[in-house]
């Protein structure tokens, strides 16, 4: 009975990831893809390099980014803690936690 169920399971999941390219080619004709880029006549400097990077290679743009946001939150976080410090926020001792 489980061998039923698990083909029966798998010829719906192979009809359900098949049949939207078939929707979608129903209109005749070769289905052309997308061409996704950025506009880079704007930009100098880092931000040419960044546009550049994300029209070359969308791996490349995604592993950087992905690099980059923890360092970046935690630029932030410690600049965040500095400055609270400064303004006299004391976040290091928890002796009242607020009860």
């Amino acid at each position: 009975m489980k061998a039923r169920i698990y083909k029966l399971f798998s010829c719906f999941m192979l009809l359900c990831l098949t049949l939207p390219g078939y929707a979608l080619a129903a209109g005749g004709g070769k289905i052309e893809n997308v061409v996704i880029v950025a506009d880079t006549r704007k930009f100098t400097g880092w931000e040419a390099w960044w546009t550049n990077l994300y029209n070359e290679s969308h791996l490349y743009f995604a592993l950087l980014t992905m690099a980059l946001i923890p360092v970046i939150g935690v630029l932030f976080g410690v600049f965040a803690d500095f400055i609270m410090g400064f303004i006299g926020i004391d976040l290091k001792s928890r002796g009242n936690v607020g009860h």
